[in-house]
C-alpha cells in the first residue's frame, strides 16, 4: 500500500534534491552571465542578446524535445541535457579564470546550455508522475515547484555574492550543482511503470497539439496560463515602480521582486501538507482572479509596504492555480504523451513570459506604468471570466484526478492521436 508521505518515496527526494542543485546552479549562472557580459561590453543591448538565445531553443524545440521525451527513456534524456550543461558551465569557468573569455563565446555556450535545456525541459516535467502514486501527485506537484522558488529566491543573491570572487567561482560553484544533480538524476528508479514505446513518426510529432484540442479542460488550463500571464506581468515594470512612484533605491527593487517568489514558496509548503479534494476547478479560477486583484492593487499602490503585500499575495495565489493547472494537466494525460504535451505546454508559458513582458512595456509606453498594470489586472479578470464561460466542465471540476471512466476516455483519445 502506498504511503501518502513524499518522503517515504525515495525516487521523489532523490528528484527534488536534483531540482534544488539544478535550479540553485542555474539561477546562479544567470546572474554571473548577465553581470559578465555587462562588465565586458558596457552595452545595454547584449543584455538582451541572452534573453534572445535562450528563447529560441525553449520555442523552437519544444515539440521535437517532447516528441523525444515520449520516444526515448526520460531520465536518461534529463541525464544527458544536464551533462551538456556542465560541460558548457565548466567551459565558462576555465575560460573566465584564464582571462580567454569574450562576449561571443559567452553567448555561444549559453546557447548550448538552452538547447540542451530544451531538450531536457518537457522529459523532467514529464518523470514526476513516475515517481510518486497518483493520489499525491499535487502534493508532489507543490512541493517540486518550491525547489524552483528556493532556486528563484536565493539563487540570484548567493550568485551576487560568489560574484565578488570572480566570475570563474560563480560558474565553478554552478557546475559543482549541476554535477551533483546529474550524479542524484542518474540513481533515479521509477516507482512507476514506463509507458510503452510507439514508433516515431509526423502525426506523433504533433500528436500533443491534437491531444490538448481534443481534451477540454486540457486546453482549458494551459490557455488560461498562457493568457493571464501575457496580462498579468506588471513584474516587467518593476524597476520604474521602484523608482519613480515608491521612490526606492536598489534594495527596495530586490525585496519587490523578491516578494511574489517568497509568497509561492510560502504558499507551495501549504499546498504540500493540504490535499486539494473539493471545487478544484472554481479555486484555480478564485486563484487566477486573485492574481488579477493583486496586480490591480499594486498598479495603485504609492506605499512600499502595500506593494509588498500585493506581489507576495500575487505570488501566493500564483502558485495555487499553478499547482492546479500542473497537476490537471499531469493526470488527464496519458504517460505516453505527457512528454509532446508538456512540450506544448512549455511554448504556451515561454511565450505568455516573453510576450507579457514586451506587452507591459509597450502599454507602459502609452500609458505609464500604472496604467499598463491597471489595464493588465484588469485583463486578468476579464481573461477569468471569458475561460469560466467557455470552459464549464472545468469551471464544475470537483477533483484533481478524474474518475475511471474519464482516463479511459482519455487513455483512448491519447492513442487516437499517435
Amino acid at each position: 500500500m502506498p504511503t501518502d508521505s513524499l518522503l517515504q518515496h525515495r525516487a521523489f527526494v532523490q528528484f527534488w534534491f536534483a531540482r534544488i542543485a539544478s535550479g540553485f546552479g542555474f539561477q546562479m549562472l544567470s546572474v554571473a552571465v548577465a553581470w559578465q557580459i555587462y562588465a565586458i561590453t558596457g552595452r545595454a543591448l547584449d543584455l538582451g542578446l541572452i534573453g534572445l538565445v535562450q528563447f529560441f531553443p525553449s520555442v523552437l524545440l519544444a515539440l521535437p524535445a517532447g516528441h523525444i521525451a515520449d520516444q526515448f527513456e526520460r531520465r536518461r534524456v534529463v541525464l544527458i541535457g544536464q551533462v551538456v550543461e556542465w560541460c558548457a558551465i565548466v567551459a565558462l569557468a576555465v575560460l573566465s579564470v584564464t582571462g580567454r573569455i569574450h562576449e561571443f563565446g559567452i553567448l555561444a555556450l549559453v546557447f548550448v546550455i538552452s538547447t540542451a535545456k530544451a531538450f531536457e525541459s518537457p522529459s523532467m516535467s514529464s518523470l514526476l508522475p513516475a515517481l510518486v502514486p497518483p493520489p499525491i501527485l499535487p502534493r508532489a506537484v507543490a512541493v517540486s515547484g518550491s525547489a524552483f522558488q528556493m532556486a528563484m529566491v536565493l539563487g540570484p543573491a548567493v550568485g551576487g555574492l560568489l560574484y565578488v570572487a570572480g566570475p570563474g567561482v560563480v560558474y565553478a560553484t554552478a557546475a559543482g550543482l549541476y554535477l551533483i544533480a546529474a550524479t542524484l538524476m542518474a540513481q533515479l528508479r521509477y516507482e512507476q511503470a514506463p509507458p510503452k514505446r510507439e514508433p516515431a513518426s509526423l502525426k506523433s510529432l504533433f500528436a500533443g497539439v491534437h491531444f490538448i484540442r481534443e481534451r477540454k479542460d486540457v486546453l482549458g488550463v494551459i490557455s488560461l496560463d498562457l493568457f493571464a500571464v501575457l496580462f498579468g506581468g506588471a513584474t516587467a515594470l518593476l524597476p520604474i515602480f521602484a523608482k519613480d512612484i515608491l521612490h526606492t533605491g536598489p534594495w527596495g527593487l530586490g525585496l519587490l521582486r523578491a516578494a511574489p517568489a517568497v509568497g509561492a514558496l510560502l504558499m507551495s509548503f501549504a499546498l504540500a501538507r493540504h490535499d486539494l479534494t473539493r471545487r478544484v476547478g472554481m479555486i484555480m479560477f478564485g486563484s487566477v482572479a486573485g492574481f488579477g486583484v493583486a496586480t490591480l492593487v499594486f498598479a495603485l499602490s504609492s506605499w512600499m509596504w502595500l506593494s509588498l503585500i500585493a506581489l507576495f499575495a500575487g505570488g501566493a495565489f500564483d502558485m495555487v492555480s499553478m499547482v492546479i493547472r500542473g497537476s490537471m494537466v499531469q493526470l488527464d494525460t496519458p504517460d505516453a504523451m505527457r512528454g509532446r504535451v508538456n512540450a506544448v505546454n512549455s511554448i504556451f508559458i515561454n511565450t505568455s513570459n516573453q510576450l507579457g513582458e514586451f506587452e507591459s512595456g509597450l502599454v507602459a509606453a502609452w500609458l505609464g506604468a500604472v496604467g499598463a498594470a491597471v489595464l493588465g489586472g484588469v485583463g486578468t479578470l476579464v481573461v477569468v471570466g471569458l475561460w469560466m464561460a467557455m470552459f464549464p466542465t472545468l469551471r464544475r471540476r470537483q477533483k484533481l484526478q478524474l474518475d475511471a471512466e474519464a482516463i479511459e476516455a482519455a487513455e483512448e483519445a491519447g492513442a487516437k492521436t499517435l
